[in-house]
């Protein structure tokens, strides 16, 4: 028995990389996995993997980034499964360059794939999930966006990146709230693992060691992803988990800071010595990565 046995997760960006793991382990613990992916030989190929081991998968190349083609990812999923409990955004894209030689193009083609992507499956499934439990039926979803450490504290060379990846975190507290009620809880993760993006961009880093530990495989990501997606996480929401190896950790977000109130409107110059103070007595942000 697996602690996902009868449930059914829709994966994108499922055809290599972090997604083909979690798409392994959903399956190996009794999920129905639809493989969601862009390149359509790929998602055949992860789902083969899953039903050599005896499990129940269906390859999709449908597009995230429209409400049309959600819908038509959600249609083949109910159709072979008969209901979705499990959502995991996962598909991405880089577009790396210093803010200033980023073009219009760059930008938009990380928002649409990132952000976008992130809307159009959860707007779908979460009305379909909302409507079921308005009429008495119910329901035990999750939905489960991919963040990332460049979304939490930046990253040089991915502004756009990391404007997605912090707007998903965002939208995660707002969708946990909102759907609470529903029965949908809402988690984020902000994943460190091998993958075709980190061995182009540090590749010495996450090479897979000749013995001892793969820090950096991503079926070690994978195991609080599938927790997440099991009916054992239904009093999480809201929270977003980096996940590196064997380390685990909830990220601490934005928090209001000391506040010194003047009790009355301040004058502009005034503000030096109080911004600074300020600034000195607060917890330092966290470094950029690469700065």
């Amino acid at each position: 028995m697996g602690i996902c046995d009868g449930r059914t997760v829709i994966i994108t960006g499922a055809g290599g990389g972090l997604g083909r793991a979690y798409a392994l382990s959903f399956a190996a613990e009794g999920a129905n996995v639809v493989v969601n992916d862009i390149r359509g030989e790929a998602a055949q190929g992860v789902v083969a993997e899953i039903k050599a081991k005896g499990g129940q998968a269906l390859a999709n190349s449908g597009d995230i980034t429209t409400l049309e083609g959600a819908k038509g990812i959600a249609d083949a999923a109910l159709a072979a499964f008969g209901e979705v409990h499990v959502l995991v955004n996962n598909a991405g894209v880089l577009r790396d360059r210093m803010f200033l030689s980023l073009s219009e193009e760059d930008w938009d083609t990380v928002m649409r794939v990132h952000l976008k992507g992130h809307f159009c499956l959860a707007s779908v499934l979460g009305r379909r999930w909302r409507d079921a439990s308005k009429a008495g039926k119910p329901v035990d979803a999750r939905i489960i966006n991919t963040s990332s450490g460049a979304g939490l504290q930046g990253s040089v060379a991915q502004s756009n990146y990391s404007a997605a990846k912090g707007g998903i975190a965002a939208l995660t507290l707002v969708q946990a709230v909102e759907m609470k009620r529903y029965g949908i809880t809402v988690n984020s993760l902000a994943p460190a693992a091998r993958t075709a993006m980190t061995e182009s961009a540090m590749p010495d880093m996450v090479k897979k060691p000749e013995s001892g530990f793969d820090v950096w495989d991503p079926m070690n990501v994978a195991s609080i992803v599938v927790w997440l997606g099991s009916p054992l996480s239904a009093h999480v929401t809201g929270q977003c988990f980096e996940a590196k190896g064997g380390e685990l950790s909830v990220a601490e977000g934005w928090r209001t800071g000391k506040i010194t109130d003047k009790g009355a409107r301040w004058e502009p110059k005034e503000l030096t010595k109080v911004v600074d103070k300020l600034i000195a007595e607060g917890r330092p942000a966290q470094k950029v990565y690469g700065s």
